[in-house]
């Protein structure tokens, strides 16, 4: 990419790029360009993950070693072209009131070289999509427990809880994949299948995605006691691993596959096959290693 900005063609959409050499990863020299390239390079990977999902970005314009903030709203100036959708927020959970917040759509590549211009390293996503003919809210069509280690715990101890939830999860006929955080744990993502087919019964009697989450963390803890905790606490944490099921929550985000962290270097969240899991000796990927991967 050359140059210090410009306009970028991208399908069709202008995309005006600024400031390109800016080091937003100090400890590594990484660049705003850099950036860029990246999510071009994951694009195929991130959009299928990304599409008529409402998506909250977590923002560093001046670099990791700065200040971030989360944004919902579609900022001033953006894109005529780049889509969107209007939620509305009771404000029951923030106290803030209610409010009506505009979202885009990641679509296409064009977008995520708009979001990477402004610093938005980490993009946020529910675990429901829009019906893009009425604007609604649809049903979850994916289930996500965050593995999160504590004190004297790390990866593998997350690897040991993945599988086990695995091996539950597939009980109930649900499959599932793994995701390397890009911090210090992992995810585990189960598709959920349509209404007619096995294990919407087991959601159902729950009484939603979010309830149904929490017995699989309360059926991991009874397992395991030793290795498991399902409750936020932090004084029962050390040496275990926190399965955090609150992220079912419709009200809440997690960090998408393919998507960069905001930590001292670059590394990114990033899909490993079982395989992987079950050998050991996993490690956190830096932005080029999961590009090495989305090919």
């Amino acid at each position: 990419m050359a140059g210090n900005g410009g306009t970028l063609d991208i399908g069709g959409r202008q995309v005006k790029l600024t400031n390109l050499d800016k080091v937003l990863y100090p400890a590594t020299g990484t660049t705003k360009a850099d950036v860029v390239q990246y999510y071009l390079a994951v694009a195929p990977r991130i959009l299928p993950l990304l599409k008529d999902r409402p998506v909250t970005r977590k923002r560093w314009p001046d670099g990791v070693d700065h200040d971030p903030f989360f944004e919902k709203n579609i900022p001033r100036g953006a894109p005529e072209w780049l889509p969107r959708v209007t939620l509305h927020h009771t404000g029951e959970r923030s106290g803030r009131g209610a409010r009506d917040v505009d979202y885009p759509f990641v679509d296409e590549e064009a977008t995520l070289v708009w979001l990477a211009q402004q610093g938005a390293l980490e993009l946020h996503a529910p675990q429901w999509r829009i019906d893009r003919a009425t604007g609604d809210p649809l049903e979850p069509d994916r289930l996500v427990v965050d593995l999160d280690p504590g004190e004297g715990a790390g990866l593998p101890e997350c690897a040991e809880v993945a599988l086990l939830a695995r091996d539950m999860l597939a009980g109930h006929g649900l499959s599932t994949w793994a995701v390397l955080s890009g911090s210090k744990g992992m995810q585990l993502y189960a598709d959920l299948p349509p209404a007619t087919e096995r294990g919407q019964d087991l959601l159902r009697r729950a009484g939603s995605t979010s309830d149904y989450a929490r017995n699989l963390a309360v059926a991991l803890e009874q397992h395991v006691p030793d290795l498991v905790v399902s409750s936020m606490a932090k004084a029962i944490r050390p040496g275990k691993v926190l399965v955090d099921w609150s992220q079912n929550n419709p009200a809440k985000t997690t960090i998408v596959p393919w998507s960069l962290r905001g930590r001292a270097r670059p590394w990114a969240a990033c899909p490993v096959p079982w395989d992987e899991v079950e050998a050991g000796g996993l490690h956190q990927l830096t932005m080029a290693e999961v590009v090495d991967r989305a090919r």
